[in-house]
């Protein structure tokens, strides 16, 4: 078995009902989310700035997320891109709003985890990243190999 599957099936173990993959489908693109806009709240040294206007704590994690995700599986970190992006997109356009994007961040990452727990209560087991820290990272993995499965891409 490829590391992947290995990982893919481990995370599997722990999101069997279907009320649980349910809110993890939703919970755990939200809590992306709103991870990334708060580390993108964070302010910056300078010497980031000098280096590009983009380049701050989200960007810098989202840039070795995907490294970690080139190993675990090329396939799987191409298609992660346009999710990334995707999700870089909805964060600036969070910061544009007149209210703080920590603030709305915080928001949907403590929704997103009760989410989270809830399904877990009902599948009845702990959250799989108690066993393994890696688990918060394969989580969007997990999601996209379900499309990826259901649409005959191997990865």
């Amino acid at each position: 078995m490829s590391i992947i599957g290995h990982w893919l099936a481990e995370y599997a173990k722990d999101h069997q009902h279907p009320v649980n993959q349910t809110l993890h489908k939703i919970c755990v693109p939200l809590i992306v989310l709103s991870l990334i806009g708060l580390m993108w709240s964070i302010p910056v040294p300078a010497e980031f700035t000098k280096i590009s206007p983009a380049l701050n704590w989200a960007t810098a994690f989202l840039f070795a997320s995907m490294v970690y995700y080139l190993i675990m599986s090329i396939p799987l970190a191409i298609g992660m891109i346009p999710l990334v992006l995707l999700v870089v997109v909805i964060v600036n356009w969070m910061d544009s709003l007149s209210w703080p994007l920590w603030a709305s961040s915080l928001v949907i990452f403590v929704l997103a985890w009760a989410g989270q727990f809830i399904g877990h209560a009902v599948e009845g087991k702990r959250p799989a990243f108690f066993r393994d820290l890696q688990f918060l990272m394969i989580g969007p993995l997990w999601i996209l190999a379900g499309v990826y499965r259901r649409l005959g891409i191997p990865y």
